[in-house]
């Protein structure tokens, strides 16, 4: 019978896998009862079920373990963001469909992000947000500019693509922006909805980077 990489995998690896599960959802629960800078290694331990020494062993400080638990929904969230290519017939309502998903599931979480976007929240986890946010954009933007360069590309006066690690001013500009407006909405209780936020954000986003605009035509 042959074996599965599952079976292959160490049953130390497993146990890992599952206390940082556990860890995780106890200071999911715990943001939404208390700021971010009120709770303790003791308070997840214990919503855990685990002992502080457990804990101890996976991570230094409950800022650590905050964001290891965001890392996995900040790539959805990243996923979410708008990419349409230019010329599609309706950028409009598929760009909008991407920021519905955006606010959607950070308010599925609004606790977590509020807290640690907030100003009572965590510097190192905006930080890590900020550039898995740049690397998003940046990335999305590389896909609307391959999809829209056709015979333009490599034109006198135009840039070419930034490295990974070069400064990417537009990536960094809009991933800045959208995380502003993220907090903003977040630390006013979200009074738009996610479809409202949606509506409101899109035209910005095009305006800035022209997104709907018509391809350029030999």
């Amino acid at each position: 019978m042959g074996i599965t990489k599952d079976d292959r995998a160490p049953s130390g690896d497993r146990r890992v896998r599952r206390t940082h599960a556990a860890l995780a959802r106890a200071l999911i629960k715990l943001v939404e009862e208390q700021d971010l800078s009120r709770i303790t290694v003791a308070d997840v331990a214990e919503r855990a079920g685990v002992s502080r020494s457990t804990f101890y062993d996976h991570f230094r400080d409950v800022h650590e373990l905050a964001e290891a638990a965001c890392t996995a929904m900040i790539d959805r969230l990243i996923e979410s963001l708008p990419s349409p290519a230019p010329g599609v017939v309706d950028p409009e309502s598929e760009a909008t469909q991407s920021l519905e998903a955006f606010f959607a599931a950070l308010a599925e979480h609004a606790g977590l992000y509020r807290a640690l976007l907030g100003p009572q929240g965590s510097a190192r986890v905006v930080d890590h947000i900020r550039r898995r946010a740049t690397a998003g954009v940046r990335e999305r933007l590389s896909e609307v500019h391959a999809a829209g360069a056709g015979d333009s590309a490599g034109e006198p006066g135009e840039p070419g693509e930034p490295g990974e690690n070069a400064h990417d001013v537009p990536a960094a500009f809009a991933a800045g922006a959208i995380i502003g407006v993220a907090a903003d909405w977040l630390q006013r209780g979200c009074p738009h909805t996610p479809v409202e936020m949606a509506r409101l954000v899109w035209p910005l986003f095009s305006a800035l980077f022209r997104l709907d605009a018509e391809p350029r035509r030999p």
